[in-house]
């Protein structure tokens, strides 16, 4: 059905959909390639919220002059009216002849309508085009939209011996530089940088968005599980630049607070021998405010509360080449178990050398 051509061309459209070092929060990745007698007219990608789609920004690139032409996109065109017009009426009245899409829209407001307005006008239209690299742009936007929770990616720096920290918490710097700088790639993916109260205390961190090639940052939202609100309001995190969220289920108002900073309470957790902020429920509601990806940097206990209950999608760990020893801090708290058929199953998508560490890249098997 399909070319090596077509293949060739969506192939460049996911490439110009990876093209914003940070993500389009809270819309989805999506590039375009428009052709016609084989030659590029024009292309784009989706740089952020509020600014033209791929489709639009690829006709600008063809200065709209793209009748009987093909479009490769790697999601499907809109057909709603948000912050820009939908695309598939663009598109329609453009006079196109095919558009080929990797993938349909998981949002319920577009899910197949944007195909059916284009096929209404006589446009051939086809799907499933790279569909698993195309999926793979916008994990946390489809989870969303198909199970109302964002994508959850926590990031790890262990020692070969598998420990993140000595006995007594220290655990700057287990990785080298390279890591460092690489570990603010994940987090410009990521609409939320998430923390428990334990990491603020003993690291103190900004958790800031840098050193990262940009014109402008967008510091993503950093919110800390702190339930018992322990972190002194001098902490280094609320003088940072950006917003801060504290989930907690105390909401002391009386605390002198930045305006940036909101506090959230929520119920204790139900689940195991965790008195702590219920993990789902925060979850759900950074959803419900179009938050697509988490990316997690904590320690031992939030960490294995979230793969105790299922809520972790995805593990990015860097192993340095040095041992810690049995005395040093695990990876998670977990209970222990007494059957292996109680073990938690990982896939490893990636795995490479960053600097002089090696970074995985593991996701959580069903």
């Amino acid at each position: 059905m399909y070319t090596n051509a077509d293949y060739r061309y969506m192939a460049s459209a996911i490439q110009l959909a990876k093209r914003p070092v940070q993500s389009p929060h809270p819309n989805p990745r999506v590039g375009c390639v428009i052709v016609k007698d084989d030659r590029v007219l024009g292309q784009g990608f989706h740089a952020k919220a509020g600014e033209a789609h791929a489709e639009i920004m690829a006709m600008r690139g063809a200065g709209g002059q793209i009748e009987g032409a093909t479009v490769y996109v790697t999601l499907e065109p809109c057909a709603h009216t948000g912050k820009t017009g939908p695309c598939a009426h663009t598109l329609r009245a453009a006079k196109v002849k095919k558009v080929i899409v990797a993938m349909q829209d998981p949002n319920f407001k577009v899910s197949g309508k944007g195909l059916q307005i284009l096929r209404q006008a006589g446009i051939e239209c086809l799907s499933g085009l790279l569909d698993m690299q195309a999926r793979e742009l916008n994990p946390g936007f489809i989870k969303r939209m198909q199970t109302g929770l964002p994508w959850v990616r926590s990031k790890i720096a262990m020692s070969i011996d598998g420990r993140t920290a000595l006995a007594n918490g220290a655990s700057q710097w287990i990785t080298g530089s390279a890591a460092r700088v690489d570990v603010q790639q994940w987090r410009a993916k990521a609409d939320v940088i998430l923390t428990g109260s334990g990491t603020v205390l003993k690291d103190n961190p900004q958790l800031t968005l840098r050193d990262i090639a940009c014109d402008s940052i967008r510091q993503p939202l950093r919110v800390i599980v702190d339930s018992q609100l322990r972190i002194p309001v001098t902490a280094n995190i609320f003088q940072a630049p950006g917003k801060v969220m504290l989930a907690n289920v105390i909401s002391d108002e009386s605390r002198d607070y930045n305006n940036n900073t909101q506090l959230c309470r929520f119920p204790v957790n139900s689940i195991g021998n965790n008195a702590g902020v219920a993990l789902p429920l925060l979850l759900q509601q950074l959803a419900q405010t179009e938050i697509n990806e988490v990316h997690v940097e904590a320690g031992p206990t939030l960490n294995g509360s979230l793969l105790r209950e299922s809520l972790l999608d995805e593990i990015v760990l860097y192993m340095a080449p040095v041992l810690l020893g049995d005395k040093a801090r695990p990876l998670f708290e977990l209970a222990e178990l007494s059957d292996m058929q109680d073990k938690y199953q990982l896939e490893c998508k990636d795995m490479r050398q960053v600097g002089k560490d090696i970074r995985f890249v593991y996701q959580r098997v069903n």
